[in-house]
């Protein structure tokens, strides 16, 4: 049976689909706003390019000490790549007319280095270029993290023994609980964040692999010692097994470690709106002279950096679902996780960037009310030593439950008459029958909630 083909038919088919690259050979998705130049420059197509070209030569390079290709050719590419710069128009060009992002840059190299170009990309795939560069972009883009936890960590550890004998109102549920300082907010705050610090720096050496080993990962075409040369030129380990890819398992962990980094900072961040809010007022955002809170309401000061770090982690913790859906790839290899991964490193890595600067900002210049810490700890006139008293009547001799339903009692008529705790104990015959006033009195020690201080903050920060 012959098939037959309209005219109409014949010219769609001949018509060359267009090739979507946007400018400057995808530019780093990212908004301007929530990004810092550090970060950024690392996604950059020209900090793309570099590297590939790095991946290259080191591999001419290794190919060259091999004898595999001449060893004046690996140091024309060198020199000649070394010297140019790359023309990422001219790349667009190349790629709207091939469909193939790494046959482009090769084809533009190529063009630059002339005769030996042809040793260029000997027995290598395109996965050996693109996936050891992503890993060196994220390589690169770990260490900033964890300069900026460390900025961080520096900041919460100086307002932690600023504060450390600050008494506050621990709150569970929202509700006034018992003493604790707001020192012991911020050390706790140290602590979570040295955890993530461990955890950047152990994603980050996860992540750090190269894979030079040619289609399927069988190293058919090219030599493992290839591999091992460009590795330790960029600073990897190599790839104990590759497929074709390096599997994908490492870079879900890397964007699950990003995502509970961000997690923690938002954690921080909701704890200084709450404290921000006017009926508590304990702390609050630095709010600069000419600043402005409300285009109607000239009175207002508003949380707005902890309220816009709220929002950027729900979009750091969005990245790491696709990540792990990236792990289950076809056989040796396919590129359903390429699409992604153009997007998420870029976007995932300069969200937190921007996020844990900003949020160590917030702490440098964290604006604290002691005074208001303490008036807002005598709103409940003493309920907060309610579990000293229970405990001091168990220990006199009542039951648990007896103990339990004498202090509820006088509580509830604190909490619904607004009366004195202490002084309501003091006319409750059955609590006077097992305590002295004395003993009572002295269930309301402040000092007696604070007296681990020392204890935690070594802990944390260790004996200094």
């Amino acid at each position: 049976m012959s098939i037959t083909t309209t005219n109409a038919q014949t010219e769609r088919t001949n018509q060359r689909p267009e090739w979507p690259i946007g400018p400057k050979s995808e530019s780093v998705p990212m908004i301007p706003r929530y990004s810092r130049p550090e970060m950024t420059d690392i996604w950059s197509p020209e900090s793309k390019f570099r590297i590939w070209f790095e991946i290259e030569a080191h591999a001419a390079d290794a190919l060259a000490d091999m004898g595999v290709i001449p060893k004046e050719a690996a140091k024309v590419i060198w020199e000649k790549g070394n010297a140019a710069t790359f023309n990422i128009e001219r790349i667009d060009e190349i790629e709207r007319e091939v469909k193939h992002d790494v046959i482009a840059f090769l084809t533009h190299l190529s063009e630059i280095v002339g005769d030996e170009a042809r040793f260029i990309h000997q027995g290598m795939t395109s996965s050996d270029v693109l996936d050891t560069c992503f890993n060196v972009q994220l390589t690169k883009a770990a260490d900033l993290l964890i300069a900026d936890m460390d900025q961080l960590l520096e900041a919460l550890k100086e307002r932690a023994y600023e504060y450390k004998n600050a008494v506050c109102i621990g709150r569970s549920h929202a509700i006034h609980a018992e003493p604790m300082t707001f020192g012991l907010k911020m050390a706790q705050a140290f602590a979570e964040f040295d955890r993530n610090k461990q955890r950047l720096v152990a994603a980050r050496d996860e992540i750090a692999t190269c894979a030079i080993s040619g289609a399927v990962g069988t190293f058919a075409n090219i030599d493992p010692q290839v591999e091992a040369h460009v590795a330790e030129k960029m600073g990897l380990k190599i790839e104990p097994v590759s497929t074709q890819v390096i599997p994908r398992d490492r870079h879900a962990m890397f964007f699950a470690t990003l995502a509970v980094v961000a997690s923690s900072v938002e954690r921080l961040a909701v704890e200084i709106r709450h404290l921000q809010r006017t009926e508590v007022l304990e702390a609050e955002e630095f709010f600069s002279p000419g600043q402005k809170g409300s285009s109607a309401m000239p009175h207002k000061r508003n949380p707005i950096l902890t309220e816009n770090l709220t929002g950027l982690a729900r979009m750091v913790r969005a990245y790491a679902a696709p990540a792990m859906e990236n792990v289950a790839l076809w056989h040796e290899r396919d590129i359903s996780h390429s699409s992604v991964e153009r997007m998420i490193g870029p976007d995932a890595t300069i969200t937190l960037d921007f996020a844990l600067k900003r949020l160590s900002m917030v702490i440098e210049k964290l604006i604290v009310y002691p005074a208001r810490m303490q008036e807002n700890m005598n709103k409940l006139g003493g309920l907060m030593h309610s579990q000293r008293v229970l405990l001091a009547l168990t220990q006199a001799g009542v039951s648990r439950e007896d103990s339990y339903t004498f202090v509820q009692r006088n509580a509830m008529r604190v909490w619904e008459e607004q009366k004195d705790f202490l002084t309501e104990l003091k006319n409750d015959k059955d609590v006077m029958k097992a305590l002295s006033v004395e003993e009572l009195e002295d269930k309301f020690d402040l000092d007696y909630h604070t007296k681990h201080v020392n204890t935690i903050f070594e802990r944390v920060f260790g004996k200094g």
